[in-house]
């Protein structure tokens, strides 16, 4: 018998040479337990990866994101990421955050560090490996 894998939709929000980041809460049975991650989540039955990635960030952080386009497609044993990208066009402070313990906006040379100093939890945390890797594919397009 085979895992199903999960199926996710994931966006790149960039903005001044920047990257919008989520810092996931510390909750030991979600993936990536207090690491910076994408914005994004779980694609839910019947729906498409395109509006699945706007339901989420539209939840998560109160943003419509304005024209995106679809980035590529990570798939690993567990889930399947398709992740997209598009312009943040709004101030970081209208951004609403409704998931995790923060949000930053990082630069590239914070995701090649791999980690990044959270104000809301007051330390340094370090960047979950596919969300890093992700965003270094990116910025070498």
């Amino acid at each position: 018998m085979t895992n199903q894998q999960v199926h996710v939709a994931i966006a790149i929000l960039y903005q001044d040479n920047k990257f919008l980041m989520q810092l996931r809460d510390n909750i030991p049975n979600i993936p990536y337990p207090g690491h910076w991650a994408l914005f994004g989540g779980h694609i839910e039955p019947g729906e498409t990866p395109d509006v699945a990635v706007q339901r989420e960030i539209l939840e998560e952080i109160g943003y419509t994101l304005p024209s995106f386009f679809a980035f590529d497609c990570y798939p690993d044993e567990t889930v399947v990421r398709h992740v997209f990208h598009a312009p943040l066009l709004v101030e970081f402070h209208e951004l609403e955050l409704n998931e995790g313990c923060d949000m930053g906006l990082l630069t590239p040379e914070d995701i090649r560090q791999g980690k990044f100093y959270s104000k809301n939890v007051g330390e340094v945390r370090p960047l979950g490996s596919a969300a890093q890797q992700i965003l270094l594919d990116f910025m070498s397009q």
